[in-house]
């Protein structure tokens, strides 16, 4: 299982364990507290990892003085958040990577069970992009963004007549007109039209769905591979090929074992407030979609940041009926909640991030659900706390 350490960096200060990065990962916490920070740095580290595997990069040019700043976190604006005392160590499936005082150190693993994946970060300020007919109409600051048009112009090749896990509405795309339309039983408007939840939430599942797709295509038919990688792999097969120590069992095997390099099998979906402009029973619904997606391959991870006490109790229910179904309950469980989202509770874990301490720390659980005492479950208590108050002055 992959893991990271972060020290002295953005918001956050000190961390007293590695965030273990798990099926599904939540970060809770203040604004300003860290959540997307982490987050970002996990999206980094997992790409330099699959840089090193695929070849894209060599060791020692990644290892240089100052690479890290001013090559890799510029990706996500965040190059400015380090500090003379920053020390990060992630820990993948493949590689160690660890940052300390301006350089990377990079170890290699002995591991066969790195996944290739293709890792999607969705920002935040993705709102207004269903305004958007093309990534090059906009001038941005933010690769990451950039990124992120791109795919969400791609997927709209998959757009005919979909089905939105929200509202029983129906997403098509108008190729002629290039516009997105949103259907339902007696209206048809342009998601242009539709209200603020529909454009946040409909690129979101537009790219989810295309990617996870992408992968699972590319896993069944081995395919899509850019020129300079297949050049890279066809120097590698000619060399195993042409070495007179191995067997033609053990050839056979290391092709395997190169394919998988170049083959992406995973799908790493980052989303930074997924829940944004959505009723509560519309950001459970949006969950049970990304889960189901998650779900779809072994792999897979979900990493998600959030600001919404609906989605940490909606991912208890998740997580409770992952636990309990059996061949016997499983209908009865379907009338709650779909089969296809349900996780178990080790494949979860929930931080919360201290704004004011600058700490990082692992949610506790109760039986393998997450805890209720939470810091937005609190807030919500607070408020009732209040009105109480006012209630004794009466």
């Amino acid at each position: 299982m992959s893991n990271i350490t972060i020290r002295n960096f953005g918001a956050i200060k000190e961390q007293s364990a590695p965030i273990e990065i798990k099926k599904v990962t939540f970060f809770i916490g203040n604004q300003g507290s860290g959540k997307s920070t982490v987050a970002k740095l996990i999206a980094t580290f997992m790409w330099i990892e699959k840089a090193l595997v695929r070849g894209d990069y060599d060791k020692k040019w990644i290892e240089r003085k100052n690479k890290f700043k001013n090559t890799f976190l510029p990706y996500h604006r965040i190059e400015n958040y380090l500090k003379e005392n920053t020390f990060i160590q992630y820990e993948g499936e493949a590689y160690m990577i660890t940052y300390e005082k301006g350089f990377l150190k990079i170890e290699e693993k002995k591991s066969n069970n790195y996944s290739l994946p293709q890792i999607m970060y969705v920002p935040s300020e993705r709102n207004f992009i269903a305004y958007v007919k093309s990534p090059k109409e906009l001038k941005l600051s933010s690769e990451a963004l950039k990124d992120f048009l791109t795919e969400f112009d791609n997927s709209k090749g998959i757009v005919k007549n979909l089905e939105l896990p929200i509202n029983n509405a129906i997403l098509d795309y108008d190729k002629l007109n290039d516009t997105l339309n949103l259907k339902g039983d007696d209206y048809k408007i342009k998601l242009t039209e539709a209200s603020s939840g529909f454009q946040s939430f409909a690129p979101i599942y537009m790219v989810s769905r295309y990617l996870a797709k992408s992968v699972e295509k590319q896993s069944e038919i081995k395919v899509g591979m850019s020129g300079n990688e297949k050049d890279r792999f066809r120097k590698e097969v000619e060399k195993i090929y042409s070495s007179k120590e191995l067997t033609e069992e053990q050839k056979n095997i290391a092709i395997s074992v190169l394919s998988k390099k170049f083959n992406k099998t995973s799908f790493i979906n980052i989303v930074e407030e997924p829940e944004q402009n959505l009723f509560p029973t519309s950001q459970r619904d949006m969950l049970y979609s990304l889960l189901k997606i998650n779900n779809e391959i072994t792999a897979n991870k979900l990493i998600i940041t959030t600001h919404s006490p609906y989605l940490v109790n909606y991912i208890s229910v998740a997580v409770e009926a992952g636990n309990i179904r059996n061949e016997v309950n499983k209908e009865q469980i379907r009338k709650i909640i779909p089969l296809s989202a349900l996780i178990k509770s080790n494949d979860l874990a929930i931080y919360e991030l201290d704004e004011k301490e600058g700490i990082v720390k692992l949610l506790g659980d109760y039986n393998g659900i997450p805890s209720d005492e939470n810091m937005l479950n609190l807030q919500i208590d607070e408020t009732n706390n209040l009105f109480a108050d006012l209630l004794d002055l009466k």
